[in-house]
């Protein structure tokens, strides 16, 4: 089916240009939904240029595969729900044909020791980091986070074994920072939703009738009182949280980064960045592990090593300190001129190893994957096991009818989308897929 068969029109340029917003669009056709969401991201006051890349398509408020620039403002909508997910590739000493021989053992293997869906580690992982982060979302850290660090996720997340030009094997993961960092962004979402709607005050009534009952408390041990006030404090807000669903939020809500919400927001976004690099990077040292047991060798895995290890993330809000505007990328890679990434396509195609051109008119940005064009559903609803399974051939990977939705005609042609984007990136190395690991668990719809 071709796009506009999928439901992709021709961009209504007419329409953008009202909103006096300068932007840039590299993709060649949108559905109806990213149209409208990117002429209302260009329509904010404090929203100074934007861009799509070429595989833009609807999202929530601001279409996945857009940046936009903001002033003195972050949104947490325009980062997205899934806080620091991108992409980590570690090129090995292994090949190709070591890879092939022993391909169904290092997938069963990856499946046995990442937990994969919802799932998680049955104990806190390790994470060392001099971050700072707020009480709230330390709290959902202690409580959850740390066990589902080292954990792939579910959707379009995958790990891939393949290999490169030279047929040396790379490990390629996307993955971001989990239910941590959902929790994060759901929070931030509902209070600056309350903020525009001055309902921000129903914490501050639960706070002080709770400092009211304990006055006593407070006077005989004010320090056991603080520390009460915190946890009633933080159990009250994931309550009123939960009166208020993302989701039916329509409208914009930003927050000002001088108030006390943009800064803790920055803060725990911060946090979250580098909770999704580590735990794809766990999960690169436990697969490199496996490969170690099963084909005996005796590799190290050196994240420090910038030739052997990339990491980069598609969804964040990042200070640039020459225009001193928040950049904001949601489904959108960093491409700096000189700055490696990947942009992974599907199943079947791999992903690309590229270096960024710092193309001013992207907001030095890139694509960070192929893109849907169709939908979870429909997908499921057109697509058949059968074609999935021939277009997979070759590829030991999750291919049934659970992971139908993710099969590689649920997406954009990834030689289309990178023959667009040839003015942001160089293409370094294109990775051809070996092994795919993807969830398909029932759980997931």
């Amino acid at each position: 089916m071709t796009l506009k068969e999928l439901g992709f029109n021709e961009i209504d340029h007419e329409a953008l240009a009202k909103t006096d917003t300068p932007y840039k669009i590299y993709a060649e056709l949108l559905d109806e939904t990213a149209q409208t969401q990117f002429e209302d991201v260009l329509r904010e006051p404090y929203v100074t240029r934007g861009a799509l890349m070429p595989d833009a398509h609807a999202g929530y408020t601001m279409p996945i595969g857009a940046v936009c620039a903001t002033k003195d403002v972050v949104v947490p909508q325009f980062v997205g729900f899934d806080i620091g997910c991108g992409m980590c590739a570690y090129k090995t000493d292994y090949t190709k044909a070591e890879v092939q021989t022993h391909a169904t053992e290092i997938y069963n293997a990856i499946v046995e020791r990442i937990p994969l869906g919802s799932r998680k580690h049955k104990n806190h992982q390790p994470l060392k980091t001099d971050l700072d982060i707020t009480p709230f979302a330390a709290s959902i850290l202690n409580s959850t986070g740390l066990k589902q660090l080292g954990t792939l996720g579910g959707g379009n997340h995958f790990i891939e074994v393949g290999y490169g030009a030279d047929e040396k094997a790379w490990i390629v993961i996307h993955s971001g920072s989990r239910g941590f960092g959902h929790k994060i962004a759901s929070h931030y979402m509902i209070q600056a939703y309350l903020l525009k709607h001055d309902q921000k005050d129903a914490l501050e009534e639960r706070l002080e009738e709770f400092t009211n009952r304990n006055a006593g408390f407070k006077e005989h041990n004010p320090e056991g009182f603080e520390k009460a006030l915190l946890k009633f404090k933080h159990k009250q807000m994931l309550e009123l949280n939960k009166q208020i669903k993302p989701d039916d939020i329509k409208e914009i809500c930003g927050l000002n980064v001088d108030s006390e919400l943009g800064q803790a927001y920055i803060t725990d976004q911060n946090f979250a960045l580098n909770f999704a690099v580590e735990n794809r990077k766990l999960m690169i040292a436990r697969i490199h592990e496996a490969m170690n047991e099963i084909m005996g060798g005796s590799c190290v895995f050196e994240a420090e090593d910038e030739t052997r290890f990339i990491n980069r993330n598609h969804n964040h809000a990042d200070f640039d300190e020459v225009s001193k505007e928040w950049i904001h990328r949601k489904g959108a890679t960093h491409a700096e001129k000189g700055m490696r990434g990947v942009i992974p396509g599907n199943m079947r195609d791999g992903s690309f190893v590229v270096i960024g051109k710092g193309n001013k008119d992207a907001l030095k940005s890139s694509s960070h994957g192929a893109g849907r064009v169709m939908s979870r559903k429909k997908a499921r609803a057109n697509v058949k096991l059968e074609d999935f399974q021939a277009s997979m051939q070759g590829i030991t990977g999750t291919v049934d009818e659970n992971t139908l939705d993710e099969s590689p005609f649920a997406y954009k042609d990834i030689f289309e989308v990178m023959r667009l984007q040839e003015e942001l990136v160089e293409i370094e190395e294109h990775i051809k897929v070996l092994i795919n690991v993807k969830d398909n668990s029932k759980s997931r719809y």
